[in-house]
C-alpha cells in the first residue's frame, strides 16, 4: 500500500531534529543532521522541526538551527519549522528564513516556569509580541501554538480541561493560525485525547492544530489513532521515538515516525510516506549519534509480506 501517487490525508510533521536532538547529552554535527534531513525529506516528509532558537547555553545541541533551516529550504517542497520561546527567538526564525515557528504555551504554571521562566499568561503577551512581530517583517511566515501540558504534568498533576480550552482560545483571538494540544508528560490516554480534541475544534474549527503525543507509558499509537477520529490530520512524530522534554520529568518517548506512518498507512489513509525510505533514514540518524538508543516497532519486525511500500 503506497500513499506515493495520492494526496496525502494527513500530514506527519517529523519533529526529531529538535524535539528529539534537544533531550540527548551528543551534539549532533551540523553535516550529520543535513544528511538526515535529506533521507527524511526523500521519504516523502514534507514538514520538519528543524530546532529550537534559544540560547546556544541552553541547548547547544541546537545552535546551529538557523545553519539547519538555509540548507532544507534548498529541498523542494519542504516546509521549515522552528519553535521560538519569544520575540527574540522569532527575530532568528525570520532572520533564518524558516517558514512556520511554534510558540509552546503551557497550561500547567508550573511546568511553564520551569521551561520558559514565565507564567501562561506572559507567555500570552509574549504570542501577542511574536504576531505583531510577523505583521511588521515576514506577513507570509505561519505562527502555530502548541499548548504544553494539555493532558497532565509531571510537576503540577492533573490540568483543567476548561483551562486548556480558555487557553487555546485566547491563542486563537491573538491571531494565532492554529493552536494544537501537546501530552508533554506522557499522561494522555485515549478517551482524553478524543473529548479534548474533540470540544478544540468545536471551538477554533480548522484552527484546531497539531496533536504532539508521547509514548511514555505505551498509548502514543492509540491516541493519535483517537486523535485522528476526532478530526486531527496533523500529527507530530520523532523518527526512531527519539525525544522528550527535558523540562518535565520522565517525559520521554515522542510517537515513532515509521510506527505512526505504518498504522496509517496499512489502514488506508494516505501520509505521501514512503515507509521503505522512511525507515532507511534511521542510518544517517545512527550515523549521527551512535551512542543513542533507538526505538520503533516495524523496524524491529519489518513490514508485512506484500505490503507496498
Amino acid at each position: 500500500m503506497s500513499s506515493s501517487t495520492q494526496a496525502p490525508e494527513v500530514l506527519i510533521s517529523e519533529v526529531g531534529p529538535r524535539d528529539g536532538l534537544q533531550s540527548v547529552a551528543t551534539t549532533m554535527p551540523t553535516a550529520a543532521k543535513q544528511r538526515w534531513v535529506a533521507a527524511l525529506h526523500a521519504a516523502g516528509l514534507r514538514e520538519i522541526e528543524l530546532g529550537s532558537f534559544v540560547p546556544a547555553r541552553l541547548l547547544p545541541q541546537l545552535a546551529d538551527t538557523g545553519e539547519l533551516i538555509a540548507f532544507a529550504r534548498g529541498l523542494p517542497g519542504l516546509a521549515t519549522l522552528a519553535l521560538v520561546p519569544n520575540r527574540r527567538g522569532a527575530e532568528a526564525a525570520i532572520a533564518a528564513g524558516a517558514h512556520k515557528i511554534s510558540l509552546p504555551i503551557s497550561v500547567s504554571e508550573a511546568h511553564s516556569l520551569a521551561n520558559v521562566r514565565k507564567t501562561p499568561q506572559a507567555m500570552l503577551e509574549e504570542l501577542r509580541s511574536v504576531l505583531a512581530l510577523r505583521r511588521e517583517q515576514a506577513p507570509d511566515m505561519g505562527v502555530e501554538v502548541g499548548l504544553s501540558t494539555a493532558f497532565g504534568c509531571t510537576l503540577q498533576g492533573a490540568v483543567d480541561e476548561d483551562a486548556v480550552i480558555r487557553l487555546a482560545l485566547a491563542c486563537a483571538e491573538a491571531g494565532a493560525d492554529d493552536v494544537g494540544l501537546s501530552d508533554t508528560a506522557g499522561m494522555a490516554n485515549p478517551a482524553q485525547v478524543r473529548r479534548l480534541f474533540t470540544r478544540l475544534r468545536q471551538e477554533l474549527g480548522e484552527r484546531a492544530g497539531a496533536a504532539h503525543l508521547h509514548n511514555t507509558r505505551g498509548l502514543g499509537l492509540a491516541n493519535c489513532l483517537a486523535a485522528y477520529e476526532a478530526g486531527v490530520r496533523t500529527f507530530d512524530a520523532s523518527l526512531a521515538g527519539l525525544g522528550g522534554c527535558p523540562y518535565a520529568p520522565g517525559a520521554s518517548g515522542n510517537v515513532v515516525t515509521e510506527d505512526l506512518v505504518f498504522m496509517f498507512e496499512a489502514m488506508g489513509v494516505r501520509t505521501g510516506i514512503n515507509l521503505e525510505r522512511l525507515l532507511a533514514a534511521r542510518a544517517p540518524l545512527r550515523e549521527g549519534l551512535p551512542q543513542e538508543a533507538l526505538y520503533g516497532m516495524l523496524a524491529e519486525a519489518g513490514l508485512p509480506k506484500g505490503f507496498q511500500a
